[in-house]
């Protein structure tokens, strides 16, 4: 009979019921404590116990956790867009506007769902990049470790996590979205040879219309939440699988071998009587005493402070800070300048500056920036858990000095990042010209 969800459950050294029916959140022995992990349904992804070190603020600011909480909390405030919104272009953007203007709490709706998104996009990253910064992709102690295919996992999640929020762009229907993702798509077409193949693929057709629509609406609502949540599911099963986070294994894990002493003793046998030693038992603990707690309450608690926050403080936000509607797609109309989304700003900035020209050979730039690099640099993060020689006691340890300077390399091409999405977002005006923030941009129509 299976157990309930919060029931009542028998005490675990004496026949009865126990008497308080939410035992598992209020373990009152090491023994309930690890019960309630194998006979709670929501407590179930924890180990059993965790090292104290893992659970510091510091250590890993629970990205992890803020981001599953902002998925959940996109999939909680798509439910009703889901109803509300018409996947059609003459109906797309009358239906968001309806959200926005008619709906009680529909533009409070829509809001959490963007912040929810961009929070997400950030959180995920910073994720990462936490994870690069402490080794914590490298294998420690314990054993069965494969923590490497974890982090290409992270970095699959990452990069699904980008697309999306990219097919989500477009639905509203407006001019930002329509330029947005018209610029995000082009980028694709200058792939050598299958580029124009491979954004016909992706938009459905060769204009953005009513088959993109329908193509982004599906792979954001139905293909790309299901792929994420599974991968996602899988991720969690994967560290409770390699011991918890990596954190500094060497300090929180000793191996103290344990043997019972050898004795002379006598055995009585059917041939006669056998003298000699007794069995000698090895034993290993490799957990260092006083070292871990158990996940319930602690972990649990701690996960939940981070999860309520998130949700709290984009619910806050969301009060503040309305998602912006502007007027109705139209291909016939360009705004000047037409911007990718902000998190492929960056991208869209470097392919300004990168056409090569060798002789009479010229490189596109779209290809050099859109493609090429940011393959290669996706190819590198990838493979790296494999090319990181750094020793093991280095994994789980912030900025050790075996590391710094690979730490210092992946740090600069953070900063690079950061700072050409900074410019694409606030330096980049008309026909994409440089201007200082301090600078007025002139008064030139949209080109037509």
């Amino acid at each position: 009979m299976p157990m309930p969800f919060f029931g009542r459950k028998a005490e675990p050294d004496a026949p009865g019921v126990h008497p308080d029916p939410l035992w598992s959140l209020q373990p009152r022995s090491d023994r309930e404590a690890g019960d309630a992990i194998t006979s709670n349904f929501a407590f179930h992804a924890f180990p059993a116990k965790v090292s104290k070190a893992s659970m510091a603020w510091s250590y890993s600011f629970w990205l992890g956790t803020i981001s599953a909480a902002l998925f959940f909390l996109l999939i909680l405030s798509g439910l009703p867009l889901l109803f509300l919104y018409v996947p059609s272009v003459e109906r797309a953007y009358q239906s968001v506007k309806d959200i926005e203007y008619v709906i009680t709490f529909g533009s409070w709706i829509r809001a959490v769902h963007r912040i929810a998104a961009h929070g997400m996009v950030i959180a995920v990253f910073l994720h990462l990049v936490r994870v690069y910064l402490t080794g914590a992709y490298k294998n420690g102690a314990g054993r069965g470790q494969r923590r490497e295919w974890n982090w290409v996992l992270g970095v699959v999640m990452l990069l699904a996590t980008l697309f999306l929020s990219f097919t989500g762009y477009l639905l509203p229907w407006d001019q930002l979205a329509f330029w947005a993702v018209t610029v995000g798509t082009n980028i694709a077409s200058s792939i050598p040879g299958i580029g124009p193949t491979v954004r016909e693929l992706l938009i459905g057709g060769r204009t953005i219309e009513q088959a993109t629509l329908i193509r982004f609406y599906v792979l954001h609502v139905v293909i790309l939440p299901l792929g994420l949540g599974g991968l996602f599911a899988y991720h969690m099963w994967r560290v409770r699988k390699d011991g918890g986070l990596a954190i500094a294994e060497h300090d929180a894990v000793v191996e103290r071998p344990v043997e019972t002493p050898v004795v002379a003793t006598k055995t009585y046998t059917l041939l006669g009587v056998a003298r000699g030693q007794a069995p000698v038992i090895r034993t290993q603990s490799i957990e260092a005493p006083g070292t871990t707690v158990n996940a319930v309450p602690d972990l649990v608690r701690r996960a939940a402070i981070a999860t309520l926050s998130t949700i709290a403080i984009v619910g806050i936000m969301s009060v503040f800070i309305a998602s912006p509607l502007e007027e109705p797609a139209n291909a016939l109309v360009t705004p000047n300048p037409a911007k990718a989304p902000w998190y492929f700003l960056w991208l869209q900035e470097i392919v300004t500056d990168t056409t090569i020209r060798i002789g009479s050979f010229t490189l596109n730039g779209a290809f050099v920036g859109g493609v090429l690099l940011p393959g290669l640099l996706v190819t590198l993060l990838t493979a790296w858990p494999w090319l990181d020689r750094s020793p093991v006691l280095a994994a789980g340890v912030w900025l050790p000095r075996v590391r710094a300077r690979q730490n210092m390399v992946f740090l600069l091409l953070v900063l690079g990042i950061l700072v050409l999405t900074f410019v694409g977002m606030a330096l980049r005006g008309p026909y994409w010209n440089f201007y200082w923030p301090w600078e007025v941009w002139p008064d030139i129509p949209a080109r037509i």
